[in-house]
Formats: structure tokens, sequence, C-alpha cells
């Protein structure tokens, strides 16, 4: 996608994110103030959270796709990692908050003293689980196509927002039923879903800013991609080491191969310049790959090998 698109995109999805999680956050806390449902409102400032979510995953994806500078030569993509454990964190004091208060109305007894759970909640509760299922495929969509692990995040924020609602929907319609104390369980499941989506965000941003390898099976498929160009030339061509790194939602690669070693300087340059550029345009999600070339035979210990 083109620069242009790239911002159309984005700015889609963050409008689309900020403006229809501050409509159903205000709908949510008017249906669990008048509703009396503690679940509601729980659900109410999980949703408020999601504003300031979309709005990080925004100016983290903006940032990430500015082009390399004199400071930056290897780009900005890890500003998404940064995106994602800023929304990780988000998540996870939401959910603890969440879960902390209504383990207090459970432990003091608090909950026999409130209200039953009106209608509207469950309003709510069915209006939420909709629009956000509906947000996570929309985010999710855009997200696949721009590669982008901050909007990816977005979207499993808005699913673990429907889980939430309806982990508040079967709490309302049990405390309706003569079971209030469902209305607080439900708070403390959903703080379970919130935190869970949290540390797996996290994870996956911190293996990223790590610079961690590509899993095996990937690896392997390079490797069999610089056998199969060796032959697809007619030059043999072996495999000395095979390095792989994580840099942000893009990909670093170090090969050194070997080759004939009589044959002249340009020719061993014309062949690594050819499998580097093969490399970097069948592989897109490649941003860079570096290629060493050895003389066949030669024989020396490199640390990590692979």
């Amino acid at each position: 996608m083109t620069e242009e698109l790239i911002r159309s995109a984005t700015n889609k999805m963050a409008a689309a994110g900020i403006i229809g999680n501050i409509f159903l956050a205000i709908f949510k806390m008017v249906a669990g103030i008048i509703g009396h449902s503690s679940a509601m409102l729980s659900d109410a400032v999980h949703t408020l959270s999601d504003v300031f979510a979309t709005f990080i995953a925004y100016i983290g994806v903006i940032i990430s796709k500015k082009q390399a500078d004199g400071k930056h030569p290897y780009g900005h993509e890890r500003m998404e990692c940064v995106a994602s454990i800023i929304l990780a964190i988000i998540l996870f004091v939401t959910g603890a908050g969440i879960g902390l208060n209504c383990l207090r109305a459970i432990i003091s007894g608090s909950y026999k003293q409130m209200e039953l759970p009106g209608i509207l909640p469950i309003v709510a509760a069915v209006v939420s689980i909709a629009v956000k299922e509906a947000m996570f495929w929309y985010t999710m969509y855009y997200a696949k196509k721009l590669k982008s692990g901050a909007f990816k995040a977005d979207a499993w924020h808005h699913r673990s927002d429907a889980m939430s609602s309806v982990g508040a929907l079967v709490g309302i319609i049990g405390a309706r039923h003569g079971f209030p104390i469902l209305d607080q369980i439900a708070g403390v499941v959903i703080c379970v879903v919130i935190i869970f989506v949290a540390f797996s965000i996290f994870k996956d941003a911190i293996e990223k800013m790590l610079d961690t390898s590509c899993d095996e099976d990937f690896e392997n498929e390079l490797k069999d991609f610089v056998v199969k160009f060796g032959d697809e030339i007619g030059q043999k061509i072996g495999l000395d080491l095979l390095r792989t790194r994580k840099f942000g939602e893009k990909i670093y690669v170090e090969i050194e191969i070997n080759a004939d070693g009589d044959m002249k300087l340009s020719q061993a340059h014309d062949i690594a310049e050819k499998l580097h550029n093969k490399i970097e345009k069948d592989y897109p999600d490649i941003k860079h790959v570096m290629i060493h070339m050895n003389p066949a035979g030669y024989e020396y210990d490199v640390p990590g090998k692979k």
C-alpha cells in the first residue's frame, strides 16, 4: 500500500474506533446508572479505555510508517511495539480496577443491598456485543492489510470488550433472576479476560523489541529458498549461516552462503546481489537481507550458527 492509502486507512480506523467507543461508553454508563448494574458500569469503563487505546495505536502506526532518516537509519517500526506495550498496560490497569471493585463488593456483601438491574443494561449489553464484534473484524481487516501489530492489539481490545459485554449480560440476567452476586462475578470474569488479552499483547510486543528470531518453519523455508535459487541459476550454493530477527512488524535477515572459490569477485557479487533482490521481492515482510559470500570448503566456527 502507498503511504497515502496507509494514512487513509489508518484515519478511517481511528475515527471509527474513537467515535464508536465514545458513544458506546456513554450509552453503557447511562444504562449502568439508570439500570443499577455494576457489571455494565465496569463494561463502560472498559469501553472508555478503548478510546485511549485506539488513539495510542493511531499515533504508533503513523510514526512507525515514517521513512528512515539520519537519526533512525533503520526506520521507526518499533514505535508500533511501544504503542502495543502502552495498550497492554492500559488493558491491564482497566481489568485490574474492574476486578478489584467487584471483589470488594463480593467480600463485603454490599452487593446484597444493591438494587436489581433493570432492562436497559441488558439492551446495552446486546448492542455492545454486536457493535464491538463488528469493530473487531473491521479493525483486524485493515490491521492485516497494513501488517500493523498496534492495530491488531486494538482489534483484540475491541473483542475483549465484546467478551466483557457477554459476561455482563450473563451477570445482569442472573441478578434479575434472584442471584445478585452474579452481577459482581461477571465483573471478575471480565477482569480475567482483559488481563489475559493484555498479557498476550505485551508478550508479543516485547518479543519484537528484543530482536527475537523468526520461527523454525520460516527459517527452514528460507534455507530451501537459497538452495533452490542456486539450482535456478545453475550454480551450486551452500548455506553456512542464517540469522533472522524481528524488528517491529518487519524482519531482518543475515545469510552467509558459499560457492566456488575460484570464481571472479564480480561474479560472486552478482550472485549475492541477485539472491538479495529475490528474497526481498518474494518476502515483503523482510525489510532487509544482508548476504555474505564464502569460498566453498572453508570451515570456521560461527557463534550462534544455525
